[in-house]
């Protein structure tokens, strides 16, 4: 009898003393691909987050756990890793992807498995789903508010470019609506596939159109071609200034060749901003990545999101995903650009909208700011729903059932 309790006592003080199993949280972004050059930054900037988090003690005393997948800048990879993350690897939550057509592919994932994906980009709305936590802006607070400083401030002759998928068409549909509002006029609009390269017949006809801004909304790496297209052609942005809603500081870094001071975008964070909670936090990332680490706003954002996440399971008590996503909506946390919260009713975050201007050292100079956080509208109050369907419907068909032009470099073949 003894010896049993003495076993039973040695059994209970054994499991007492064992570390509780890490959580399991999925990273899920293209590291390879045309897209690898704006969301390689972000992996380490999540990653970073999750280093923090566990140097304090984890979350419910547990360590997180990072499993970081490759995407390969493909959207039906996407779907199968977002499926293997939360079947096989059992993670919690997944932290990740970039294009809309990689967020629309993964989304039935995440509601079919009842799982959570944590989007850190700005996106062209006209979505909601309570398996997604949209961290990134709308048009409502991103896109409409550049277009009316713009034509405020330089010009009402727009060309929009973008690359040939679901968030530049969309984006752009929104801009046109936006400039009969304003009184704008669309000079001309031109797609290039993803990764495209093929940039000289579009720069071509933004030299013979000559409007005041070239709106763009290219993604990955296709940038560097347009941009050094530009400057081939003669066309600084002295002469058009273009307006990004895509790029930021990581993307511009590797263009300082090309010409790019005074190019302007739309984000609500800048590395440059002048805050106690921002300094703070490259100082802290400066320590990790070495002196003059590059962030952009993606990168905060993808930080931000994961203390965000770890408060609302340590509020919850639990990792149940219902009472994460309640704790999520009446949530907030200091992020490096200030407070960062969701709206309660379709879990998108209410932030501030900055426009900067590109310097020569590679960093932004802040030219306007939001009064306040702007409320997050996934649907702009000048598109209904149903307008908002059959615009979507159209391209999905146009497109083969899919969220991008056929014949993308990233499809499977």
């Amino acid at each position: 009898m003894l010896v049993g309790l003495v076993l039973v006592a040695v059994w209970f003080w054994h499991n007492r003393s064992a570390p509780l199993p890490p959580i399991k949280v999925g990273i899920l972004h293209s590291l390879t691909g045309t897209m690898a050059i704006s969301e390689k930054p972000v992996v380490e900037a999540t990653l970073f987050a999750i280093e923090e988090i566990n140097q304090r003690g984890g979350v419910l005393g547990r360590r997180i756990e990072p499993v970081v997948v490759d995407g390969r800048s493909n959207w039906a990879h996407f779907a199968r890793e977002a499926r293997r993350l939360i079947v096989e690897e059992e993670v919690s939550a997944v932290f990740g992807c970039w294009t809309s057509a990689c967020r629309k592919s993964v989304k039935p994932v995440f509601e079919e498995l009842n799982n959570l994906l944590f989007y850190p980009v700005q996106y062209e709305g006209l979505e909601s789903s309570p398996n997604i936590v949209y961290l990134g802006t709308v048009p409502s607070q991103q896109i409409i508010p550049a277009i009316n400083w713009v034509s405020t401030h330089i010009g009402r002759r727009f060309y929009l470019i973008g690359s040939d998928y679901i968030f530049p068409r969309i984006a752009n549909w929104i801009i046109k609506k936006q400039a009969g509002i304003i009184g704008a006029e669309i000079v001309g609009e031109g797609y290039i596939p993803l990764a495209s390269q093929q940039l000289d017949e579009l720069v071509a006809e933004i030299a013979r159109t000559k409007p005041d801004v070239v709106i763009n909304t290219l993604n990955g790496d296709s940038n560097l071609a347009f941009f050094q297209a530009l400057k081939q052609a003669g066309i600084s942005q002295q002469d058009i200034p273009s307006l990004s809603f895509s790029i930021g500081e990581n993307e511009f870094q590797t263009m300082q060749a090309q010409g790019v001071d005074g190019a302007l975008t739309a984000w609500s964070y800048f590395q440059s901003l002048d805050t106690e909670s921002n300094r703070g936090f490259l100082k802290r990332y400066a320590l990790k990545h070495g002196t003059n680490p590059v962030v952009s706003d993606p990168m905060e954002t993808a930080y931000s999101g994961v203390h965000l996440w770890a408060k609302a399971v340590e509020r919850a008590g639990s990792l149940a995903i219902n009472g994460v996503i309640r704790h999520l909506r009446t949530g907030s946390v200091v992020a490096p650009e200030g407070i960062i919260s969701l709206h309660v009713e379709n879990q998108h975050t209410w932030r501030e909208m900055r426009i900067g201007k590109l310097r020569g050292d590679g960093q932004f100079e802040i030219l306007w700011k939001s009064e306040a956080p702007i409320r997050p509208v996934p649907y702009p109050l000048n598109i209904s729903k149903v307008d908002a369907a059959l615009e979507l419907k159209k391209l999905y068909r146009a497109w083969d059932l899919n969220w991008a032009a056929p014949k993308a470099s990233w499809e499977d073949p």
